[in-house]
């Protein structure tokens, strides 16, 4: 097996306007590495709602998030198996799943990652944490 990784990484500012460039940049670079259109869709998605939570919940005045995607592991026939999505940010509050109530216009997004990614979960660093999901290709 190959243990060729590709990772890529970027930050950004811990504002919700941040969360479009998160995705637009992600696609690009999924895109350009030649990642199936829809599993990048997949991807984005996840980046999508990760990073919208460090922006509203893991937002420190001052610090930045970031979002860091690893192309996965070479298998023997030399394709990826898996795509790497890590989103960090300086807060504190930790992730749940939980579902939202029937009228709730938010609480969907870990949900939606557990869903789309083949696991998920979140560790801490020495300042906040990050939030990681798995997704297959």
């Amino acid at each position: 097996m190959n243990a060729e990784s590709h990772p890529w990484c970027q930050r950004f500012t811990s504002v919700p306007q941040s969360v479009g460039r998160a995705r637009r940049a992600v696609r690009a670079v999924l895109l350009a590495h030649g990642v199936a259109p829809d599993t990048a869709d997949t991807v984005v998605l996840v980046v999508s709602e990760l990073a919208a939570n460090a922006a509203r919940h893991g937002r420190v005045p001052g610090r930045l998030f970031e979002v860091r995607i690893d192309l996965g592991e070479k298998g023997e026939e030399g394709e990826d198996k898996e795509i790497t999505v890590e989103v960090s940010d300086a807060g504190d509050a930790r992730p749940a799943l939980q579902g939202p109530t029937a009228n709730a216009e938010t609480g969907r997004g870990l949900v939606l990652v557990a869903a789309l990614a083949t696991a998920w979960g979140v560790r801490d660093r020495q300042i906040g944490k990050t939030v990681w999901a798995r997704v297959s290709r």
